[in-house]
């Protein structure tokens, strides 16, 4: 684990200097309850190698810590019978509320009627297909 920050929350979760309720780990990745369970069962998966946010990642760290999430995911689903859908999240930045600043995706189970809403906003009567096709093609020329 030496790719650590020394005064960050998340290393220090990963090396057991703060407690947390940890429901996975091996040796590329930590998965714990999230403090503020949105919903029973909300998780919380770190790489053990501090890397700020997913514009961060290289193909290979991409490659080695996102493989697992379809397994937790399931994992939590398969946990409450009751669970019947799941937000996967990751927030990159501050701009995008990332608190911590080590890359965490966040796994929040949905119940049937729980009340949570996803911030949500739709733009689509400001946009023309041209429009659609001037921002696609900006983004494209990045690849």
């Amino acid at each position: 684990m030496s790719h650590l920050d020394d005064n960050c929350l998340f290393c220090k979760i990963i090396k057991g200097e703060i407690p947390s309720y940890k429901i996975f780990e091996n040796d590329d990745v930590y998965a714990f309850l999230d403090i503020s369970q949105v919903n029973p069962g909300h998780t919380l998966m770190v790489p053990k190698k501090h890397i700020v946010n997913l514009f961060d990642y290289s193909q290979e760290d991409a490659a080695k810590y996102l493989q697992y999430i379809p397994m937790i995911a399931n994992a939590i689903k398969k946990f409450n019978p009751k669970i019947s859908g799941m937000n996967i999240a990751a927030n990159n930045g501050a701009s995008a509320d990332q608190v911590v600043m080590h890359s965490h995706i966040h796994f929040i189970p949905r119940y049937k009627g729980d009340g949570f809403k996803m911030a949500t906003r739709n733009n689509a009567d400001q946009y023309t297909p041209e429009k659609y096709e001037e921002i696609a093609s900006e983004i494209r020329k990045e690849f």
